[in-house]
């Protein structure tokens, strides 16, 4: 049997793709290659700490990706949540002010200028963990 190896993009539409690309390099520091899109390499995480890709379904009442209306949600793996945050509240970025602390790392939100929730998620190290 044949099976999926991962999470190979993201895809979503957009009412000014190229505005919304320049937010994405300007204030998350996502590079933008000519196709009008990232390209992450799996191997240029660190995954010594946990970094990997998570697939998973929710409920269709969910609340997790409120306060966005859209039916989707992306999570991006940043090496210092406190400064991504920090980058994205001073670019003007709508920022939740809780960051949540689990076994396997921290997360915080924001909105993109089209209302897509974005959470962020710095792994923790092995050693952390314990």
């Amino acid at each position: 049997m044949q099976r999926v190896r991962g999470i190979g993009g993201v895809f979503f539409k957009s009412e000014n793709p190229d505005k919304l690309q320049a937010w994405y390099r300007d204030i998350l520091g996502i590079q933008i290659d000519s196709f009008g899109g990232a390209f992450f390499r799996w191997s240029a995480l660190d995954t010594s700490n946990g970094a990997g890709t998570v697939f998973a379904p929710f409920k269709a009442d969910t609340e997790y990706f409120s306060p966005s209306q859209k039916p989707f949600m992306v999570n991006f793996v940043v090496d210092n949540l406190d400064a991504m945050l920090a980058q994205a509240r001073q670019g003007g970025a709508v920022v939740e002010d809780k960051i949540t602390e689990e076994s396997y790392g921290k997360f915080g939100w924001l909105l993109d200028p089209e209302g897509n929730k974005i959470e962020l998620w710095e792994p923790r190290t092995p050693k952390e963990a314990q």
